[in-house]
């Protein structure tokens, strides 16, 4: 009973836990209802677990990198269990959004490629020599547009004139 006059917000036999973590990314999705992702939900069954056996949990945001000891330790302790040789694997997966960007990077390469090598678009390649550039401008092509990037049409007599 002595221990409840510290903690008057709980119960008799309840206990509390404080989570302190750097991740501000995983406090957001885990606040998320519709982040369903599998180890979101594994957070989250682990922390309604400690609920029903009375705990409270709380989640607080620590700085990261600001010399607190206990998040230092922590990042060296994850350091060295990432680069551990021995033991399984505990997250394997590659997340969907790595694998579209590296398709979409190894597609631009492909482009550029075929940009470079082509002797045809010779006006065009004059506007927008790199690949990644005209992807940048992000224009709505309409048919003036096309027409003075493609050099076609009587734009060119108009502007001589």
């Amino acid at each position: 009973m002595e221990n409840l006059k510290n903690y008057g917000h709980l119960r008799e036999g309840q206990r509390s836990a404080v989570k302190h973590t750097d991740s501000k990314i995983t406090l957001d999705a885990t606040a998320n209802t519709r982040n369903h992702h599998k180890l979101i939900e594994q957070i989250r069954e682990g922390v309604r677990r400690l609920e029903n056996d009375n705990w409270t949990i709380h989640f607080t945001r620590v700085k990261a990198h600001n010399g607190n000891v206990g998040n230092e330790l922590a990042d060296q302790l994850a350091k060295k269990a990432a680069n551990s040789v021995e033991g399984e694997t505990a997250y394997s997966k590659i997340p969907k959004s790595a694998l579209i960007r590296r398709v979409q990077e190894e597609s631009e390469l492909e482009w550029q490629k075929e940009w470079n090598g082509s002797t045809k678009r010779e006006i065009t390649k004059s506007f927008f020599p790199d690949v990644c550039d005209w992807k940048s401008k992000r224009l709505q092509m309409n048919i003036k547009i096309s027409t003075i990037v493609a050099g076609h049409g009587t734009l060119t007599a108009y502007c001589h004139r």
